[in-house]
């Protein structure tokens, strides 16, 4: 038995491709003192990743050249020395892009499947949940009733931070790429609007959409959007820039928004944050939101890739092309 990895082999420029990436065969790790193996069965796929690959500074160091590549996965302890964790416990963690990892205990979650299927531990109950929890919440400061916009609200975050919303009696307009992700939004996750981006004005589609202006924009993609949303905002609006996907794989810088006076003049702020800012009080956004999915009052929805270990590559590139609805996780084993 091995155990298959996926190494950074080069640093890209623009979109990733299979010159950045190798797949190798390692020995298993064994458990020394006070450590635990965990066999992972899946990965999560996070649009942050295209960050750490670029050797620049950041909010963590960048993945190192002929490193495992960064992720978190979950799955099941195969051997432990660890005297809080037994064999068969089901763990989520930052394991690397491998088949099998080994931990200490570190920022390890456990899980239990009772609550949520192993996929949902990586999304709703993962970074996405607490990301869009307290993004929403603590920076956003989300009050009843408020007019409440999100960019990429079809991805992990976006489809949580409308639904989050909602549960909060406020008015609620996703944007999103196309007319399926789009019923999605209104149809199945209660949104009130779901604007397409690509066919349609966005900027039009907000000043129709919402009259009074922007109490809350949550920016997934930055761009263009961001821009149009800034151009709406209402009186002591608030501003959360939790990611800039559009411009990920861009060349070259990419333009600042045209629309920045409007923070002046409506007396907004704009703030970004990461969630590893909020890594103590994960178990307080777990909580919550494992009681709304419980209860039925929030979905939580995972596009699964059953493609294994040696398609993590062209899985990790469905996200830049828009092809996920919901968290995107690739099935290791």
């Amino acid at each position: 038995m091995t155990n298959r990895q996926v190494r950074l082999a080069a640093r890209p420029t623009g979109l990733p491709d299979a010159s950045t990436w190798e797949y190798v065969d390692a020995e298993i790790p064994s458990a020394g003192p006070g450590e635990f193996v965990v066999k992972v069965e899946y990965l999560s796929l996070d649009p942050a990743m295209r960050g750490w690959l670029n050797d620049v500074k950041s909010y963590v160091p960048p993945v190192k050249l002929g490193s495992v590549m960064r992720a978190h996965g979950v799955g099941r302890i195969t051997e432990s020395q660890h005297p809080d964790y037994q064999v068969g416990d089901i763990v989520a963690g930052s394991f690397g892009a491998s088949e099998y990892g080994v931990s200490d205990g570190t920022d390890v979650t456990r899980v239990d499947e009772s609550i949520a299927p192993l996929p949902t531990w990586l999304g709703a109950l993962g970074f996405p949940g607490v990301t869009a929890y307290f993004g929403l919440l603590d920076v956003g400061k989300l009050k009843d009733g408020d007019t409440v916009v999100v960019s990429g609200a079809a991805g992990a975050v976006g489809s949580l931070v409308g639904q989050i919303a909602k549960l909060h009696g406020c008015k609620v307009i996703g944007i999103a790429g196309g007319p399926e992700k789009c019923a999605w939004l209104t149809e199945d996750l209660g949104f009130d609007v779901a604007i397409d981006y690509k066919n349609e004005s966005v900027y039009k589609a907000l000043k129709s959409n919402a009259p009074d202006g922007i109490d809350v924009y949550f920016d997934n993609v930055g761009g263009e959007i961001l821009d149009a949303a800034l151009s709406r905002l209402r009186l002591g609006a608030r501003v959360v820039i939790c990611g800039a996907i559009a411009g990920y794989n861009a060349t070259e810088p990419q333009p600042g928004p045209a629309h920045y006076l409007s923070l002046l003049v409506n007396r907004a702020t704009m703030a970004g944050f990461v969630v590893f800012d909020y890594l103590d009080r994960y178990a307080e956004a777990q909580e919550q939101i494992g009681k709304w999915i419980k209860s039925g009052e929030l979905t939580a929805r995972e596009h699964v890739v059953d493609g294994g270990i040696d398609a993590f590559g062209d899985s990790l590139n469905l996200l830049f092309a828009g092809a996920n609805t919901g968290k995107l996780v690739l099935k290791v084993i």
